[in-house]
């Protein structure tokens, strides 16, 4: 082995180190400080290296960044800035807002009042079942997809507890609450638990989701930890105020499931669910009885497909845009709601018995997936009358059993049986694969001996650190030769050329969940379109042939 090649090994050895043995979370400190290293040495040159190093240095950044040391110390709490309490209503002259009168107050309390409602919400990264065969690896709240249906009263001092289980950084954004969150919830570490409390002051339907900060709010989004949070007006909708209430209460969540990183960046999903499951509703429909007082508690979580939900055979009575009493609309076909839009949908089941499809008219992703309905029957002995929009669990003997027979696994972010390898061929000479949406793209790379492939960052969030910034890098975890990049920013490339046949494992160290494969074969095994083409070109001359030699024959025949 040269000198060169022993080095490399060495210093991705310390990298897998630091990997395998510190908190992800803090497991890159040592990559950051290369980093920054690097954009001073590129900062007369690059752009992006100045704006960088400005960002972290500067008084005015857009987005304040932790210092980067290498002994990730944290600030004195001592020179955090106590909060100002603020727990009655505002007028026109409190705290400089002009116009607030009658406005109920924000959602601030202080963190040491008692509340009213607790829940712990429990993320880190696992598998769930979608149905159809379908194993989803992603990541979870509570093991499912969504996480679970949390629901309070308007006035409700709440308290959320999140528990890092995981191997990476989590967090958490509450659409509800009016208030600062992330200094409370926001980079918890793995095995690391944070709690806020808030008061919910504006009835809604609400969306809750990770958020650990930077680029990988949208990224643990996109792979699948949210849920919805409601908060129930104190005196209800049209409905109470005549005196009646729903007989049927339906939560429901819109999502969507990604088999490639960037097709979620791309908005191109594989599968468009209600409440966690392919066609949960069709295969089990929501029972209920002619007459019945029906009431949709509705969230697109998105995080970017439109839905206008829609029921066949059904026009709304009132709909509440954000679920809010006061934003009421009378009559309508549908509800058109982009990512985190919400409404709450009333209407009645019509006299007439039958199945009355609920789906959104999107159609592109009602065949994808969401598609349900409602059985009305005067027979109905059973109905229930509240559905959440949590997705299923399973025990662990039943995911192993799904693991085991499921049609197809997929995951955003490292190859399954569903990644095909994509083929180069020996003219071709070199392969890209974009780095995007914390995912390589393409998975799985299958070239011949001597191809030089190039990894390109195209991912942009590049202000914060490790799981925090879309700053990647390459390093090989298994195969015949080892190799690894510097981190790379967005724009930047890193070229290996691979000499030995094999398969080549490798990952993102900043975002270990991310792999990769590069198969490496022998240039002279045809692949399998390789040897298509010869077959193709061997087989036209023959056909040319007969057309001309087959005539003569059934001539000479005939005669």
């Amino acid at each position: 082995m040269s000198r060169e090649k022993w080095q490399l090994c060495v210093l991705l050895a310390i990298l897998l180190v630091f990997v395998a043995l510190a908190p992800v979370s803090q497991a890159c400190d040592f990559c950051n400080v290369k980093f920054m290293e690097m954009q001073e040495e590129k900062a007369e040159t690059s752009l992006q290296a100045r704006e960088i190093l400005d960002l972290v240095r500067g008084d005015n950044a857009p987005y304040r960044v932790t210092p980067l040391t290498t002994d990730n110390k944290q600030p004195d709490k001592a020179d955090e800035q106590e909060p100002i309490e603020i727990l009655q209503p505002m007028n026109d002259k409190q705290n400089g807002c002009t116009g607030c009168d009658g406005l109920p107050p924000t959602s601030y309390v202080p963190q040491d009042v008692e509340p009213d409602k607790k829940f712990t919400l429990t993320l880190k990264e696992g598998d769930v079942y979608l149905g159809k065969g379908v194993l989803y690896s992603g990541f979870t709240i509570d093991d499912k997809i969504p996480g679970p249906t949390l629901i309070v009263k308007q006035n409700d001092i709440v308290e959320i507890e999140v528990v890092n289980t995981g191997k990476i950084p989590h967090g958490m954004s509450i659409h509800a609450a009016y208030t600062q969150t992330s200094k409370y919830v926001g980079q918890i570490g793995a095995g690391e638990t944070k709690s806020i409390k808030f008061k919910v002051t504006y009835p809604g339907v609400y969306m809750y989701h990770c958020a650990p900060g930077g680029h990988a709010i949208p990224m643990h989004t996109l792979f699948g930890q949210y849920g919805m949070l409601v908060v129930l007006p104190d005196d209800g909708y049209e409905l109470e105020k005549r005196g009646e209430k729903p007989d049927v209460e339906l939560y429901l969540i819109q999502h969507e499931m990604y088999k490639t990183g960037k097709d979620a960046i791309m908005g191109d999903p594989l599968y468009v669910l209600f409440n966690g499951q392919l066609f949960r509703y069709v295969e089990d429909p929501i029972k209920v009885r002619p007459g019945d007082n029906v009431r949709i508690y509705f969230l697109n979580v998105g995080p970017n497909i439109i839905s206008t939900l829609h029921i066949v055979g059904v026009v709304w009575d009132h709909v509440y845009w954000q679920g809010h009493p006061d934003n009421v609309f009378v009559g309508g076909q549908t509800v058109l709601a982009g990512p985190s839009d919400s409404w709450v949908i009333d209407f009645r089941i019509p006299e007439d018995e039958g199945n009355y499809l609920l789906v959104t008219h999107a159609f592109g992703s009602a065949t994808r997936g969401a598609i349900g309905a409602f059985s009305a029957s005067y027979d109905h002995e059973e109905v229930v009358s509240v559905i959440l929009a949590d997705g299923p669990t399973y025990t662990e003997e039943e995911l192993a059993e799904f693991r085991e027979l499921a049609e197809r696994i997929i995951s955003p972010y490292e190859p399954t049986d569903i990644d095909e390898p994509f083929i180069i061929t020996p003219e071709q000479q070199k392969a890209t694969v974009e780095i995007i949406g914390n995912s390589f793209y393409p998975k799985v790379l299958k070239v011949p001996v001597g191809t030089e492939v190039e990894w390109i960052n195209e991912d942009i969030f590049t202000y914060a650190e490790g799981e925090f910034a879309g700053i990647h890098d390459v390093a090989a975890t298994s195969g015949p030769e080892m190799f690894a990049s510097p981190l790379l920013g967005h724009g930047e490339k890193f070229s290996y050329t691979f000499t030995e046949v094999g398969e080549y494992e490798y990952i993102c160290i900043p975002h270990p969940y991310m792999k990769g494969k590069v198969i490496v074969y022998d240039s002279d095994e045809k692949s399998g379109s390789q040897q298509a083409s010869f077959n193709m070109w061997y087989a036209l001359p023959l056909a040319l042939a007969g057309m001309i030699v087959l005539p003569i024959i059934i001539r000479k025949f005939r005669s």
